[in-house]
């Protein structure tokens, strides 16, 4: 018998002060039996930091909305839909392959890259000529001790203040708070 994803939700309040964006979002995650928290929490932290593109780019008429993730390696980790149902912004998480973000990169107006991990150098350092040429393509590096603390955050039930300002994001909950840097790799 195949292992069900567990749920988890979460209520985000979103001030990204370097936007101007204020949102509050209810959220639910579904998180794949081989999906660590850490993964999870990433996800989530991307779609915070990718928020304020609901408003900059779709002016609020669009659906952020997490992908089927591991479920699915078709679909997004996270992406930006308008109601005409084009795929405004694409994010992923992790280490992928260059060919499944050559086709993301062909179905929508961005793609956005956050890895993170210990593996996410070397992962680059091998990816990095072959992504060169897909203009659509950010990468962003979260540094493993950073996406680590994340994962302490994860919670069945989250209450979360995620705070944006100057290019970093702070996520608070009942279990503390992370600071997460991201750098700029693409």
């Amino acid at each position: 018998m195949a292992l069900k994803s567990t749920i988890f939700k979460a209520n985000l309040a979103i001030a990204d002060i370097d936007h101007g964006y204020y949102a509050d979002h209810q959220l639910t995650l579904a998180r794949h039996p081989s999906e660590t928290d850490e993964r999870m929490m990433v996800r989530l932290a991307a779609l915070a930091l990718q928020a304020h593109e609901l408003q900059d780019t779709c002016r609020g008429d669009g659906q952020l909305a997490f992908g089927a993730g591991l479920s699915d390696p078709e679909d997004p980790d996270v992406s930006l839909t308008d109601f005409t149902g084009r795929k405004r912004l694409w994010i992923e998480v992790g280490q992928p392959e260059d060919k499944p973000l050559a086709k993301a990169s062909s179905k929508a107006d961005a793609v956005v890259v956050y890895a993170f991990a210990h593996a996410a150098e070397v992962w680059w350092k091998g990816i990095e000529t072959k992504l060169s040429r897909l203009d659509r393509l950010q990468v962003w590096r979260i540094p493993a001790d950073e996406a680590q603390a994340l994962a302490q955050l994860a919670e069945r039930s989250m209450q979360l203040q995620a705070t944006v300002q100057d290019g970093a994001l702070t996520l608070s909950g009942a279990n503390g708070s992370a600071v997460v840097e991201p750098v700029r790799w693409k």
